[in-house]
């Protein structure tokens, strides 16, 4: 973690040298617009949307660098509405309304239309999106993960190397969708059992893995390689990375498991999870933790920003669980937020620093 970043004096942020302010959309998909969800979609998919709120969160703290933003939904008319006027950039946050690479629909759309957009590109979140598949790179890239294996049709033999207890998942989903208490399983039977409904239900595999015991780590990464916008705030090859986030589920209504239900809890609710930024980590956890996140973008092609998921095995080694490269920004609440929170940055720098990483790579400073 870069020291500048936790600052007290803030430095004034970079010239836009091009042009006086930008005309910005926000494209994001949010809650209670079912109407627009494809028929085949994930019955969860509106737990990774956002809310109204949150865009406008966003717009202001865009517009507080004389920025001028509109919103517009990721929905059935996004092509539509997008071509009707000239926009700079796209501030993209959308998660898609369905298919096997939903996370990749708004930036192949605006690459088509050689619109600029912040964050990782078309292929980066169609491989993210994929937990199995993200899993076999890591892997064949010699990265920590845990023994799995893809169900497609949940009859497959059990590969040798996956021994009980098991941990079945959507191979497709995020915000938690699908997992719960039962995600832990103890014998084949509640196997079959689990992994035949996450495949009825959500019309996608079912990823079953090892289950990791140990502690559970989220961390933060800003940056591309060879960035050199601002040195202070930056490592020598291009990256930021925010404070570790511990998070802690044991005494939660789902013991051990970070589950849907603890998701859309609160900070401090009664039953969630309880997090704690920064993470009390020793020296060398913390340079494995954030070497092995660091290698997840990268192996990937994460771009601008990513917040990857990391949990020790039964030996206490941190292994490689999933990464986001669209995480969470509502204010005061999601990981990445109060990540830099914690490391003195302010929510308005954190999303301008986002808009700035994107527009540095379209050449547009």
């Amino acid at each position: 973690m870069s020291e500048s970043l936790t600052r007290g004096e803030k430095e004034k942020r970079p010239s836009r040298l091009k042009k006086p302010y930008w005309k910005i959309a926000v494209v994001a998909n949010i809650k209670d617009h079912s109407a627009t969800i494809w028929t085949d979609s994930s019955p969860e998919i509106e737990a990774e949307y956002d809310r109204i709120e949150t865009i406008n969160d966003i717009r202001q703290a865009l517009e507080e660098d004389g920025h001028k933003t509109v919103f517009i939904p990721a929905d059935n008319n996004f092509l539509k509405t997008i071509t009707k006027e000239k926009f700079d950039i796209c501030f993209n946050i959308a998660e898609g309304l369905g298919g096997d690479a939903r996370e990749a629909q708004v930036p192949a759309a605006l690459e088509f239309l050689r619109v600029p957009y912040t964050g990782s590109r078309v292929l980066t979140n169609a491989i993210s999106l994929n937990k199995t598949l993200t899993k076999r790179i890591w892997r064949d890239n010699k990265l920590p993960v845990a023994p799995f294996q893809e169900f497609i049709k949940g009859d497959e033999q059990l590969q040798p190397d996956l021994a009980f207890p098991l941990f079945v998942k959507p191979s497709r989903e995020g915000a938690g969708a699908g997992i719960a208490l039962s995600s832990i399983v103890q014998n084949e039977d509640e196997l079959r059992k689990y992994a035949g409904w996450i495949i009825s239900n959500f019309k996608e595999p079912a990823l079953v893995e090892t289950f990791l015991p140990g502690r559970e780590f989220t961390v933060g990464i800003l940056g591309n390689p060879e960035n050199d916008r601002r040195p202070d705030w930056y490592t020598n090859n291009g990256y930021h990375f925010f404070p570790i986030t511990e998070v802690e589920t044991s005494k939660s209504v789902t013991p051990g498991v970070y589950s849907k239900t603890l998701k859309e809890k609160n900070v401090g609710d009664d039953g969630g999870a309880e997090t704690l930024c920064p993470a009390i980590v020793d020296a060398e956890l913390e340079k494995q933790i954030y070497s092995l996140a660091l290698q997840a973008h990268q192996t990937i092609g994460a771009l601008d920003v990513s917040r990857t998921d990391i949990r020790l095995d039964i030996n206490g080694m941190p292994t490689l669980m999933e990464i986001n490269t669209l995480p969470g920004l509502t204010k005061n609440y999601s990981d990445l937020c109060l990540q830099a929170q914690a490391d003195g940055i302010s929510y308005a720098d954190l999303i301008l620093e986002i808009l700035y990483l994107g527009a540095n790579r379209w050449n547009m400073l």
